[in-house]
C-alpha cells in the first residue's frame, strides 16, 4: 500500500468523458495519499494549480482549462488517443499504467481463447445439449503454432502461459528480447510480423497502435497463416482491417476469431461483427487496471512530478508506447 507522505501537496484533476473516475478511484486515492489530491472539473476552485489530470477518453478541450498542467496519466495502458489528443500541448508529457496483474489477467484470456478453439468447446456444448457422449478429439499442444505479436509486459505474460500449456511460441516484436525464453521463436524489425505468423495455426495480437501498426491485420498478414487459422485480437481496434477479416472469414482462411476490441467502441448495433458465426466478441474486458494499483502508480508519479524527479511511467511519443 501507498504510504502518506509528508510533503506539500500537489493538484490534480479527474478527466473523462464518460466515466466519472472519481467514483471508481477516489475512495482509495484518500486512504492512500494525503499530498495528491484530485478533483473533478466542475468541483475545481483553482484550476490554475493543477499539475496531473487522470484521463479516460478526455473531450478535445479537457486540457484547455489548465495552464499548468504538465502531466497527462492514462487510466490504463493504452495511451495512443492521449498520445493523438488535439489538446496535447509540447510542455505536458503522457504516462501510462503498467500493471503486472492486468497482464496475467490478459495471459488467462488469450490462453482461454487458444483452448476454448483447440478443446473444442463449442463442439462440447452442441453435444451436451444434444445428449450426445461422444469423443472430441484435438491435437497434441506442441504441433500448435501460435504467433504473437507484441512483446511487452502483457505479451511476456501470454508467451510465459501458452508455454507452461505446452504450446510452440512464435514471438514479433520491435526488439529482441533481453532474457529469451527456451524454445521460443522471436522475430524482430520490419518483417517480424510476416515472419512470425507465415504458416501460424494462432494469431495473437497485442502490439501497442502506432503509425506503423496501425492496420497490421490485414488481407497480406491473414494470407500467411495455415489455412483455418484463428485470430484473437487483444491489442486495439485499430490494428485490424475490418473487411479484410470478413473476407478471411467467408472464405476459410481463418476459421473463427475471437475479438476483444474495435475502431468503435461501443461497437454499433448493427455491425456485421455481431451477426458472423464465426466470431466470439466481448466488450473490450480482456483485462482491467485494479484500482490500486492505478492509485499506487498515479501517486508516485504525482510525486515525481512535484519532486522534480523522473516518473517511471512517462511514455516516449516516438515509440508510442
Amino acid at each position: 500500500m501507498t504510504k502518506k507522505n509528508s510533503g506539500s501537496n500537489i493538484y490534480g484533476v479527474y478527466l473523462s468523458q464518460g466515466f466519472d473516475l472519481k467514483s471508481d478511484y477516489g475512495a482509495v486515492f484518500a486512504a492512500e495519499a494525503d499530498d495528491v489530491l484530485l478533483s473533478r472539473p466542475e468541483d475545481m476552485e483553482t484550476p490554475e494549480r493543477i499539475r496531473f489530470a487522470l484521463c479516460w477518453e478526455p473531450a478535445p478541450d479537457a486540457f484547455d482549462s489548465y495552464p499548468a498542467l504538465e502531466l497527462v496519466i492514462a487510466a490504463g495502458a493504452g495511451v495512443d488517443r492521449l498520445l493523438a489528443h488535439p489538446g496535447l500541448r509540447p510542455e505536458m508529457k503522457v504516462a501510462r499504467i503498467r500493471d503486472t496483474q492486468q497482464a496475467y489477467q490478459m495471459a488467462g484470456f488469450a490462453a482461454h481463447e487458444v483452448l476454448h478453439y483447440e478443446r473444442k468447446f463449442d463442439h462440447l456444448r452442441a453435444n451436451a445439449k444434444a445428449r450426445l457422449w461422444t469423443d472430441v478429439l484435438g491435437r497434441s499442444p506442441g504441433s500448435v503454432s501460435v504467433a504473437l505479436l507484441g512483446h511487452g509486459t502483457m505479451g511476456q505474460a501470454v508467451v510465459k502461459s501458452l508455454t507452461a500449456l505446452g504450446f510452440t511460441l512464435r514471438v514479433a516484436s520491435r526488439s529482441a528480447p533481453a532474457d529469451p525464453l527456451p524454445g521460443v521463436r522471436y522475430f524482430s524489425g520490419d518483417t517480424a510480423a510476416a515472419k512470425a505468423a507465415t504458416g501460424a495455426d494462432y494469431l495473437i495480437n497485442l502490439l501497442p497502435l502506432t503509425k506503423a501498426t496501425e492496420g497490421v491485420l490485414n488481407a497480406d498478414l491473414f494470407a500467411r497463416l495455415a489455412p483455418g487459422a484463428r485470430l484473437i485480437q487483444i491489442g486495439r481496434g485499430e490494428h485490424l482491417v475490418e473487411d479484410d477479416l470478413i473476407a478471411a472469414l467467408d472464405s476459410g482462411q481463418i476459421a473463427a476469431a475471437s475479438l476483444d476490441v474495435f475502431r468503435q467502441e461501443p461497437l454499433p448495433a448493427d455491425h456485421p461483427f455481431w451477426a458472423h458465426p464465426n466470431l466470439r466478441l466481448t466488450p473490450h474486458l480482456a483485462s482491467h487496471t485494479l484500482p490500486e494499483e492505478l492509485v499506487r502508480q498515479v501517486i508516485a508519479c504525482a510525486r515525481a512530478l512535484r519532486d522534480g524527479e523522473t516518473c517511471d511511467s512517462i511514455v516516449d511519443p516516438a515509440r508510442g508506447y
